[in-house]
């Protein structure tokens, strides 16, 4: 069984919240979100946002915050073979009030299926609130381009 590490990231002015499903081996040693290179989380949201895709831990935390976001994972522990959403066994949720109980988030995505998929078992009914589902910015994702990644998670950006 292996504990999620990391801290959720968000501040009080957070609004939109962004599930991943459990961190990958990479995130787990860096201790932050989307650490593995060819994950293409930071380089569609710096698409989405119109900006240069922040490359250190601190650079990645301020455009979080400054961008009203919040980050964490659906998963709390489970069992998972590496890196691997298919492998994952036994697991159990986060508990969202941390975030929601100290921010503004009122919306929450989900970074694809397996996000969804456990979102929708621990979650959706205890916090009443839908996920909407983005397609997955992992590379195993390969059938999206970068481009059409970040035409899909312009949704987040509020009107």
């Amino acid at each position: 069984m292996i504990i999620h590490p990391i801290e959720p990231l968000f501040d009080k002015n957070s609004k939109t919240l962004i599930l991943g499903s459990f961190p990958s081996v990479k995130s787990r040693e860096q201790m932050f979100f989307y650490g593995h290179p060819q994950n293409r989380f930071w380089r569609v949201l710096a698409g989405v946002f119109g900006t240069e895709a922040p490359q250190t831990i601190p650079q990645k935390r301020e455009f979080i915050l400054s961008h009203n976001l919040s980050l964490w994972d659906v998963l709390a522990s489970c069992d998972i073979e590496g890196s691997s959403d298919s492998s994952i066994k036994n697991a159990t949720a986060n508990d969202l009030d941390v975030i929601l109980k100290h921010s503004k988030v009122d919306r929450i995505f989900v970074n694809g299926k397996t996000a969804e998929k456990y979102y929708i078992r621990f979650l959706q009914g205890k916090y009443n609130m839908n996920a909407v589902c983005l397609p997955s910015t992992s590379p195993a994702n390969a059938s999206y381009s970068l481009e059409r990644l970040i035409e899909e998670w312009k949704i987040i950006v509020r009107s």
